[in-house]
């Protein structure tokens, strides 16, 4: 699994339950980065996000690397960086349920 980016002050499991019953979620940013015929569009790591956190504000340095560096790639740059940027300004992609259920599987796997 992808390092989880923002856990630091999760104390526990069940602290962890909580946040996410009050509106926390683990979502993923994209990024664009063009070298005039080659474009790359990639993920972030995984970001919690507190249900006091602004997402869009957590994505914001992926957001500003797509429009320095996502735009000179013909044809695909112009189009991941839109891409990209719609996706963050929407506050990333929501993959708590998929994190969830990697955890669960995981812990039943171990025990």
């Amino acid at each position: 699994m992808p390092k989880i980016v923002g856990l630091e002050d999760i104390k526990s499991p069940s602290h962890l339950q909580q946040e996410l019953q009050q509106g926390g979620k683990f979502v993923i940013y994209q990024y664009c980065i063009s070298l005039l015929i080659i474009t790359f569009r990639r993920s972030s790591n995984i970001y919690f996000i507190g249900r006091d956190d602004n997402a869009v504000l957590k994505g914001l340095p992926f957001t500003m690397l797509s429009l320095l560096l996502g735009w000179w790639g013909i044809p695909w740059g112009p189009i991941y960086t839109v891409q990209s940027i719609w996706m963050n300004f929407r506050g990333g992609k929501d993959v708590t349920q998929e994190v969830v259920a990697s955890v669960v599987h995981t812990s039943h796997n171990l025990g």
